[in-house]
């Protein structure tokens, strides 16, 4: 991914780029076979955001990601922050 894409994420979102590199970087070899780790994420992708994420969502997401198989990678955590 070029620097043009985060800048603009970085733009529509407000969130800075450094710390979506940061978030990027931490995913990497993360177990998401792992609850604890998968919470993890979310709460940091929710400080990012500075968007709270209710404890009845964060089980559904823990839920789809260990039970349905979903992937978290930067494109879902882009579509997570776009709509903040």
């Amino acid at each position: 991914m070029d620097h043009h894409f985060f800048k603009n994420m970085e733009n529509k979102t407000g969130v800075n780029m450094k710390d979506i590199f940061e978030l990027a970087n931490s995913l990497q070899g993360a177990n998401f076979k792992d609850e604890h780790t998968i919470r993890s994420v979310i709460k940091r992708v929710s400080q990012i955001a500075n968007k709270p994420v209710s404890q009845e969502l964060e089980d559904k997401i823990i839920q789809s990601v260990i039970n349905d198989g979903k992937q978290i990678d930067l494109s879902t955590i882009a579509n997570m922050l776009n709509k903040k």
